[in-house]
């Protein structure tokens, strides 16, 4: 129900302005919207307006808001029990672990839990570089894997620059972009090919026995929503497996049905060595990540301690909350929504607005997972907004934005692209609806074409 409370709303809007803390942003420079409440694909404020959640928040509310299974599971969870700590054995916790693994591909049937992705990714590299004996670490330069130590050294996009220490052992590389190909490639064959053999070179010319892994986003997120171009992924894999290179699959974003597939790898029926994951395990209802770890890796620590924990690690209302939506989205058919959404709503809609809008360079995804990519001109594929654009620069795209949230719909915009990426539970009608308004606020975007 929506509330209508402008009086609580402007408290707790004041509340926040004096003691919270808020990451991302110049504090001074930012105004938070007071929320009120949220259900399936909508939130609203204390206004009165409702949002269609086309960011699915932090693209992580796959199942949507306030599932009632997933609520009531929470709550039971809590009336039995809240915390105990990971070195006891615990029903939710085990069931979820046992979830996770059956879902996972090939021999991946151990998972160590944490409390988000980039703890999930912190923990990783720690495996492989314990079982490999090696310490450098490659990744894509677009890409975002977490904002600890490691895991914003192993990221490549801008908010790694203030970050970096500089002896972090990480090694950045250039991944697949077809439309805008670092290899000049023609097609997406040809993307495939000059990309492997990148990595190929950057292997050896680090020095392919300091290499202890190679960790990808399996489709970029943040960064672009980068879906590989066919081979690249079996490439990748026969890489490590040539070099004795852990292969780490960063799903945090992209597992647990956004694609379309439980897990995205599954896409393309690559086996990595471990999968990292969080937000759509349960919808971030209760904060939880983790690693699935194959069973070689897991053999390296079998009479040799892990040096690594978390007072949180398998949470119990977080571990609940993961049975009750993985339940779910197996009992609602929630992942083959996911899918049909993109191939029969989502892309086409999206390829026939590219058609008739001058701002839309370029479309591509798959699942409930899209992005659309923002141009000055279509010719030249000159983006929007520069990259990294911030102030007077960014106004483009500020203005779409505005344009969306104006006419009820709440965008996920990262510098010239907007990313459709609402909640798998998205209905048909929800879905196009959402999609309409785009439609509209593409106009706006379309005022700053040449």
């Amino acid at each position: 129900m929506t509330i209508v409370d402008p009086a609580a709303g402007k408290a707790v809007y004041e509340a926040d302005r004096a003691h919270v803390f808020h990451s991302w942003s110049a504090q001074g420079l930012i105004a938070p919207l007071p929320v009120a409440g949220a259900e399936g694909s909508y939130f609203w404020d204390y206004e009165g307006n409702r949002y269609l959640d086309f960011a699915s928040q932090l693209v992580n509310t796959n199942i949507g808001h306030q599932h009632p299974k997933v609520v009531a599971a929470i709550k039971e969870q809590a009336d039995k029990l809240c915390m105990i700590q990971p070195a006891f054995a615990n029903d939710a916790r085990s069931e979820a672990a046992r979830l996770i693994a059956e879902l996972a591909p090939g021999d991946l049937n151990r998972i160590f839990f944490t409390n988000g992705g980039a703890e999930a990714n912190e923990n990783a590299i720690r495996m492989a570089r314990l079982h490999t004996g090696r310490q450098k670490v490659l990744s894509t330069y677009r890409s975002y894997h977490g904002a600890t130590a490691n895991a914003i050294a192993l990221t490549g996009d801008p908010r790694r620059w203030p970050n970096e220490t500089g002896v972090s052992g990480i090694v950045h590389f250039f991944g697949p972009y077809a439309y805008r190909s670092p290899f000049y490639s023609a097609d997406e064959a040809q993307e495939t090919e000059r990309a492997l053999a990148h990595l190929e070179n950057t292997i050896v010319f680090e020095g392919a026995s300091t290499v202890a892994a190679i960790v990808l986003e399996t489709v970029v997120g943040t960064a672009g929503i980068l879906v590989p171009p066919p081979g690249y992924l079996a490439g990748v894999r026969a890489l490590c497996d040539k070099y004795g290179i852990v292969f780490i699959a960063d799903e945090v974003m992209a597992g647990f049905g956004r694609t379309g597939a439980w897990f995205a790898v599954d896409n393309w029926g690559v086996t990595p060595d471990l999968i990292t994951f969080a937000k759509g395990v349960n919808s971030g209802y209760v904060p939880l990540g983790g690693v699935v770890i194959s069973d070689a890796i897991y053999e390296t620590f079998r009479e040799r301690p892990f040096p690594g924990g978390l007072t949180y690690s398998g949470h119990p209302l977080a571990c609940a909350a993961a049975v009750a939506t993985i339940t779910a989205m197996r009992e609602e058919k929630i992942v083959e929504n996911a899918k049909w959404l993109g191939e029969s709503v989502i892309g086409p809609e999206l390829r026939a607005m590219a058609e008739r809008h001058p701002s839309v360079g370029e479309v591509r995804g798959l699942g409930v997972f899209w992005a659309v990519e923002l141009v000055k001109n279509k010719e030249t594929r000159e983006p929007l907004v520069p990259y990294n654009a911030a102030g007077a620069d960014a106004k483009a795209m500020n203005d779409f934005a505005a344009a969306c949230k104006a006419r009820g719909l709440w965008p996920f915009v990262n510098m010239n692209r907007t990313h459709v990426v609402p909640p798998c539970t998205t209905t048909e009608a929800d879905a196009k609806e959402g999609l309409a308004i785009l439609d509209e606020a593409l106009t706006v975007a379309d005022a700053f074409c040449e």
